[in-house]
């Protein structure tokens, strides 16, 4: 017994005559007669009587409730397998370090599950270094995040930078410059995400190369939560611009002066070898590439023009 048969079946009993459902099959009717005496065969039953008018037996009514539902599930999942081949169905797994996961996949996510409902996206929030395990192992398809050290399995493929301004309790002193340079740090305190964190690194970096390492730290253990610090009074923070929205209320945002200029590379991360992308991650990647260059194109244009 085949579904080919079973298939053939139910088109017969649904016209009532083996010529129309040999149409709507391209196949000759002696075919649709062979396949229907080879389905009873395998039953060790008759489905249709013989002669006219056209009737099922009792076994035929029975076999054709009864397979109805298995009817109806092979073509879903035949409507299912095309659209995984044509990559409008399928499950991406994509891992992201914030600000990105919290401040720009929702919405750009949002946007490609309105084009292509049938496909499912996982989130995955973790550091860099945990992404580029995962990666490897094959628990998440692509990663957003920083550069990590990716070795010859991996590869990292930059797609725009994340700018930084400095935060400010409302009433600081720094609040009346227009923007805030290296020097400016001396004497507040600065608040500061725990020192695995890139923007960590990326900001001490750049401090020690401007010879204007600050000695009053403190740190705190989620960037998320670095800005209500500072409206608390507590100190200030470099921070990435994105993560700042919104803003809390007793702050002030200043950008950074021409001597200070931070920023951080974000992009993919993905394995170089192995299988490679399901068509559905594929249409993900080519999405969030081409938003991804495109906001940061316009962000550096506006910059110029300002």
């Amino acid at each position: 017994m085949d579904l080919k048969s079973i298939r053939t079946f139910h088109l017969v009993a649904k016209h009532e005559s083996f010529i129309r459902a040999a149409e709507e099959l391209n196949y000759s009717p002696s075919a649709v007669t062979m396949q229907i005496r080879k389905l009873e065969s395998d039953l060790g039953v008759m489905l249709i009587e013989r002669g006219k008018p056209f009737r099922l037996t009792e076994a035929g009514r029975l076999f054709r409730e009864q397979s109805l539902p298995l009817i109806r599930h092979m073509e879903q999942l035949q409507v299912v397998m095309r659209d995984w081949e044509t990559g409008e169905a399928g499950h991406v797994r994509i891992g992201a370090t914030e600000p990105t996961a919290s401040h720009r996949l929702p919405g750009l996510l949002k946007t490609f599950l309105e084009q292509h409902p049938r496909i499912q996206i996982s989130v995955d929030i973790a550091d860099p270094p945990a992404l580029a395990d995962r990666v490897l192992q094959g628990d998440v398809d692509l990663a957003l995040c920083t550069s990590p050290e990716t070795g010859e399995e991996l590869y990292y493929e930059a797609l725009f930078r994340e700018p930084f301004a400095v935060l400010l309790p409302e009433g600081h002193p720094l609040v009346r410059k227009a923007a805030v340079d290296a020097d400016d740090f001396r004497g507040h305190r600065l608040l500061v995400t725990p020192a695995s964190c890139p923007y960590r690194r990326k900001l001490e970096m750049t401090l020690q190369d401007a010879g204007k390492v600050p000695t009053d730290v403190m740190e705190i253990g989620s960037m998320a939560a670095l800005k209500y610090y500072v409206a608390s009074g507590l100190g200030i923070a470099l921070m990435p611009e994105i993560s700042l929205e919104p803003l809390p209320p007793g702050t002030v945002v200043r950008p950074l002066g021409g001597g200070l200029s931070i920023g951080m590379a974000i992009g993919f991360l993905y394995r170089k070898t192995g299988s490679p992308f399901t068509k559905a991650a594929s249409r993900l990647y080519q999405f969030l590439a081409e938003k991804l260059r495109h906001a940061d194109s316009r962000r550096a244009l506006e910059q110029v023009e300002g």
